[in-house]
């Protein structure tokens, strides 16, 4: 029952999270709201909403190791697997408008995380500083985006327009009533999917023999990512990879400084040592390996794409282990 209910609880959070941000479009559209900005607010907020809703829920129920594994391990697997695997398919193109400032962004995004970590438990105050740091880049953002549409110069394929195509948004609905059903449908079964996801994943822990922390950086992070896989696969096969650095990009800083300010705002989350230990580590680790090809603008080629996923099969290895497994096996 544990499966069934980890697996049900994770297809709720996607199907209702992706009704929510459908419904939150259309009525973004329909009050006249800029694109760019529905793509750097509506979209961007409402496509993390399974992550936040996992991450809230686990913090409630004091499940910190879930709570902050399930970021850490999504950031860790959306550069690993979302970026490696698509990789494989198609070569990712690192020549997109911005991706340098936004990977910056990222990364100090992840050094202010570890910080704030190493000063926990994360209470209102450092919820407070990392939604103010999302505050900060999306009026940067949204700054540059209309200074692109007065006409200074960008590259084909980045505009407004891209931004929702990045985060696949389709079916947008158009009628009054179709957006409300939308946005209540998405609000009533996203709790209920959180629900289900962190006490399966809790059952699944104490099945297995390993912490919480293990089980939220593994299987709830992979199953809160699938929406940024999905995305990214598809651009792979119809050639379009490129898309793929700035989804994940995009993920990984509203992970860390929307999914976590937030929750930390409404409730404290205390950080379990494993994470300071390892984890936040392997997860600036991960987004310091993209760094080379961003700065020199390479490709990412199916070779490095390959050492991706097998440093991802490999830190999964290590966080399933038994600590003290994990030792006797030179970790």
């Amino acid at each position: 029952m544990s499966y069934l209910a980890l697996v049900g609880g994770i297809a709720l959070l996607l199907f209702c999270g992706d009704l929510l941000v459908r419904g939150a479009v259309g009525l973004a559209e329909r009050l006249g709201i800029p694109a760019i900005i529905i793509g750097l607010t509506v979209v961007a907020f409402g496509t993390s909403a399974p992550e936040l809703v996992v991450s809230l829920k686990a913090a409630l129920a004091n499940s910190p190791g879930i709570a902050i594994g399930n970021v850490v391990g999504s950031n860790i697997a959306n550069v690993l697997v979302v970026l490696g695997l698509p990789a494989l398919i198609a070569t990712t193109d690192c020549d997109q408008t911005d991706i340098v400032r936004n990977s910056v962004y990222v990364l100090l995004a992840s050094i202010l995380f570890i910080a704030l970590c190493f000063l926990g438990p994360l209470t209102v105050w450092h919820g407070i500083i990392l939604l103010a740091a999302m505050a900060l880049f999306l009026v940067d953002t949204g700054r540059r985006g209309a200074d692109r549409r007065n006409g200074k110069a960008a590259k084909p394929g980045c505009g407004p327009q891209m931004v929702e195509a990045v985060d696949g948004v389709s079916g947008v609905p158009h009628t009054s009533l179709g957006m409300l059903a939308f946005i209540l449908l998405g609000l009533i079964g996203l709790p209920a999917g959180g629900h289900l996801t962190v006490e399966a994943a809790r059952q699944l822990a104490a099945q297995w023999g390993v912490s919480e922390a293990a089980i939220g950086l593994t299987v709830v992070a992979l199953g809160t990512s699938l929406p940024e896989l999905a995305t990214t696969l598809v651009a792979a096969v119809r050639r379009h990879c490129g898309l793929a650095l700035g989804n994940v990009l995009g993920s990984n800083l509203f992970n860390i400084l929307a999914v976590i300010g937030t929750a930390s705002v409404i409730t404290p989350i205390s950080v379990p040592e494993r994470f300071l230990d390892l984890d936040l580590w392997v997860m600036l680790f991960t987004t310091l390996m993209i760094m080379p090809f961003v700065i020199s603008r390479r490709t990412l080629t199916r070779l490095p794409a390959f050492g991706f996923l097998v440093a991802y099969v490999a830190y999964i290895t290590l966080v399933m282990l038994p600590r003290q497994a994990a030792f006797a096996a030179g970790f």
